[in-house]
């Protein structure tokens, strides 16, 4: 197993330290709008408890997540109106993962729309609460 950082983005957005555009919260898992969007809609993903990555989490812990991840991609691309959907999830530096914290990205897509490059410009607040309202109504049809 490898070492969890408490102070990571994620772990801090979960203690209420960081804000965050919320789109679903259950006691498992904590779904949110990525403030550097690749896609419009684009969400993370992430448990509550604290893994560093996939490898790390337990089995019966990610078969509780699942379902969540399964839910908010499914809400994710209804609001957005996308005919699909990519779902990222990186394992360690050598995998591209950046945040130590187990997370899944998903992003609606649409045919002939590339991905912005990863890091790229921060989103407009406005505009995140404005995809987030309406990944949260879909989450309620």
């Amino acid at each position: 197993m490898s070492t969890y950082d408490e102070n990571n983005v994620f772990a801090k957005i979960l203690r209420g330290v960081l804000p965050c555009h919320k789109v679903f919260e259950d006691e498992v898992a904590l779904g949110f709008m990525d403030v550097m969007p690749r896609v419009d809609g684009h969400v993370l993903v992430i448990p509550k408890v604290h893994v560093r990555n996939m490898i790390d989490i337990a089995p019966a812990d990610l078969a509780l997540l699942m379902p969540r991840v399964q839910a908010v991609g499914l809400a994710a691309q209804r609001a957005m109106q996308a005919p699909g959907l990519t779902l990222q999830q990186f394992n360690e530096e050598a995998g591209g993962q950046v945040v130590f914290h187990l997370h899944f990205h998903l992003l609606p897509r649409h045919p002939g729309v590339a991905m912005k490059p990863p890091g790229g410009p921060m989103a407009l607040p406005e505009m995140l609460a404005e995809q987030a309202e309406r990944i949260r109504a879909a989450l309620r049809d």
